[in-house]
């Protein structure tokens, strides 16, 4: 036996791993292809998430009109009046209704001089309610005016003109089923006796003024 023949072999590790490697390709291709392994990522495919991405904002919806500080207060419609003008000085303190008849205008006064709502209304056209202080004595949700004045609602009494008829306020008076002025009148003397307002102001005092709160006229 020669020599070079008893020489021990050698494995040769590299192209045995290289081997393997070119195996493993092949086996994952195949299987895959055939759909046994599977795919990369269980969620929908990239395509459908960029298509949604791509999808318009829903349309926003309005802001309110942000105030200097930094509140936020809607513009004024038929149920939201705007908060202005100023309150009258001197019309006491704590919850109270007050009633300007030169600007034809009343505020709803909570704690201290906090105005929780303003708003034009349609006084007396005769001179019939002295300033001064009152207070709320009579309520009634539905009521019937003297002459002409037609049927009103949310009525609050807080005094008597000469005649003795009640004074107080209360929505547009409707006769003949057609109101008696319009809304646009608010804010010039238009009744016989009494305040009126439209009927989400009417709506709002009747909730604000329970029997006993103060009311305050001013000339």
């Amino acid at each position: 036996m020669s020599r070079h023949r008893g020489t021990p072999v050698r494995p040769r590790y590299g192209r045995m791993a290289a081997l393997g490697s070119s195996l493993a390709v092949t086996t994952i291709a195949v299987l895959g292809g055939t759909g046994v392994l599977p795919s990369s990522g269980d969620g929908p495919p990239a395509v459908a998430a960029s298509v949604a991405d791509s999808s318009p904002d829903p349309t926003p919806t309005s802001d309110p009109t942000p105030t200097a500080s930094g509140s936020r207060v809607s513009a004024e419609t038929d149920d939201a009046p705007a908060r202005e003008a100023a309150l009258p000085t001197g019309t006491g303190t704590g919850k109270r209704i007050v009633f300007d008849q030169s600007e034809q205008r009343v505020w709803l006064v909570g704690r201290g001089r906090h105005v929780d709502r303003t708003y034009l209304v349609s006084g007396s056209v005769t001179d019939n309610l002295d300033p001064g202080t009152y207070s709320v004595y009579s309520r009634s949700e539905q009521a019937w005016g003297i002459d002409d004045s037609g049927t009103m609602k949310w009525f609050v009494r807080f005094t008597q003109g000469d005649t003795g008829a009640a004074i107080g306020f209360h929505d547009i008076p409707v006769d003949n089923g057609a109101p008696v002025q319009t809304k646009a009148q608010l804010g010039t003397p238009q009744s016989h006796g009494c305040i009126r307002q439209k009927e989400s102001d009417a709506k709002a005092l009747w909730a604000f003024a329970p029997i006993g709160t103060t009311v305050v006229v001013v000339a």
